[in-house]
């Protein structure tokens, strides 16, 4: 995934400052000099880079840290709070409230994605008890109302466009109008968007902007951008009033940095990002866990989250006491996989727990097909219930990974191949053996007044050596803060965006 080798490379440069036997000027410059490489080769503007270097030399003065202070975890600290910093403009968007009408514009470059993102923004809160719709107000790009009505269609989702009005301004408001009276309470506007910008963009922009008057304007844009992204959100910027950014195909290759630094030219926060193709690939971004994930400190909120979304409430409760027992059947695997054919790709959710990211995101891996899931999954059909509930991979013999091939139609390579998951994945589960997850009572005591002895009786000893023991916990807790620490374990639930 985009920005995974960045995340690699800055928790490459931390390990090596960590190894370092004495923590001097030296080790700190060569620190920041190898996370500035790696801001600069994933396309985050100069300036940016420059200026967060040097705020942590201001903050970080070695010369006058006490000998009892902890250099690694002041400088740590520091590194993380200048990235959230760099990522985080300060102020909140524009937030739509359910049930009375709010009206979202959607900026961008053709190409960027946008009238698929517009249909994911209308999904996603469609899941959460909106009402929302969407108007095609791009007359620029043939095809673009087809493809607008396909993907709502898809969705269940309520559209207005024409294929005989040329003016987008005319359609945006007849749209507008026309949903405003059938009580909808988020109206999505599509516009067009350029091969690159020019006066009559940004012209259209404007007008339709007038004439719609948005409660926001949600500026979308393609995470391989590179450099000219800050150029280019800045001149969206000065045209309309930007008040959001989402970011797209995080899902690829692409370096992505470019397209985060357009923060800082439109000084509007990124609320979303999307993760794939589907519908439902799409990402509220939250500033703390994602700089988290990006250190290798996982995102406790995140993994939670996904498994209150996806999992039956009912099996919840089972879940979790087999994930503090550690142990993994091919029963249960086939279980995750139904789950995580909703909730995306398995290194991505097992990413979100501390200390794990590297591990647990090889490379390639983290592509991993829905179709060889269900591949998988055809073959543990085959599988006999003493199969699947057993824990002993000496079980699966020659003859009954032949008979498994046999009975799937797939190749015995394939088979080996799922065992080789399910050994992989048992080794995961095993290192969450000892996991509690606070009970109801237990998370508002922590939410008020949350301490790292209370949160280390919750996390299994494994991981709380990976993140360094006490010391390590409470750093931790002091970058996040302990109300957004508390909120990890499942107590901070946010409203609807």
């Amino acid at each position: 995934m985009v920005l995974a080798q960045l995340g690699g490379s800055i928790s490459r440069a931390l390990q090596q400052m960590s190894n370092a036997t004495i923590i001097d000027e030296k080790v700190l410059s060569e620190c920041l000099n190898e996370i500035s490489r790696a801001l600069l080769q994933a396309d985050v503007q100069f300036k940016l880079v420059r200026d967060m270097q040097a705020n942590i030399k201001r903050i970080v003065n070695l010369d006058d840290l006490a000998a009892g202070h902890n250099k690694r975890r002041i400088i740590q600290q520091a590194i993380f709070n200048e990235l959230c910093k760099m990522l985080d403009p300060g102020k909140p968007s524009f937030t739509p409230k359910k049930g009375k009408t709010s009206v979202i514009m959607f900026v961008g470059l053709q190409g960027s994605g946008k009238t698929t993102t517009c249909t994911k923004y209308a999904y996603y809160h469609q899941k959460k008890g909106w009402k929302p719709a969407l108007v095609c107000a791009d007359t620029f790009r043939a095809g673009a109302f087809d493809q607008l009505k396909q993907n709502a269609t898809k969705a269940k989702i309520p559209f207005y466009g024409s294929y005989t009005e040329s003016d987008p301004v005319k359609i945006a408001v007849e749209g507008v109008e026309t949903f405003k009276k059938e009580n909808c309470d988020l109206i999505i506007v599509d516009t067009s968007g350029r091969h690159k910008q020019e006066a009559a963009l940004f012209e259209e922009m404007r007008q339709v902007s007038e004439a719609t008057k948005p409660d926001l304007v949600i500026f979308v844009m393609d995470s391989s951008i590179g450099q000219a992204a800050f150029d280019q959100a800045q001149a969206f910027k000065q045209s309309v009033a930007v008040g959001a950014v989402i970011v797209t195909k995080m899902d690829g290759h692409a370096k992505g940095g470019g397209a985060l630094s357009a923060v800082a030219a439109t000084k509007s926060p990124v609320i979303f990002i999307g993760t794939g193709e589907h519908i439902d690939e799409f990402e509220v971004f939250d500033v703390k866990p994602f700089v988290s994930r990006l250190l290798g400190m996982g995102d406790w909120s995140g993994f939670m989250d996904k498994i209150h979304e996806v999992v039956p409430t009912d099996q919840q409760p089972e879940l979790l006491q087999k994930l503090s027992e550690g142990s993994f059947t091919l029963r249960l695997m086939y279980e995750q996989f139904q789950n995580i054919l909703k909730m995306g790709p398995i290194g991505q959710v097992f990413s979100m727990l501390p200390g794990f990211s590297a591990e647990l995101m090889p490379k390639g891996h983290e592509k991993e097909s829905q179709a060889k899931i269900k591949r998988y999954m055809t073959m543990m059909d085959s599988m006999t219930n003493a199969e699947l509930d057993s824990t002993n991979p000496k079980l699966m013999n020659e003859s009954r990974i032949m008979r498994i091939a046999r009975g799937s139609g797939r190749p015995v390579k394939d088979v080996m191949d799922m065992l080789e998951e399910y050994k992989r994945l048992a080794k995961i589960w095993s290192k969450m053996k000892g996991l509690k997850i606070p009970k109801k009572g237990e998370m508002s005591a922590l939410s008020r007044n949350v301490n790292a002895q209370q949160m280390s009786k919750f996390l299994p000893p494994q991981m709380l050596k990976q993140i360094g023991g006490m010391g390590g916990l409470q750093s931790l807790m002091k970058q996040m803060g302990s109300k957004d620490m508390a909120g990890m374990f499942g107590g901070g639930g946010g409203g609807d965006r």
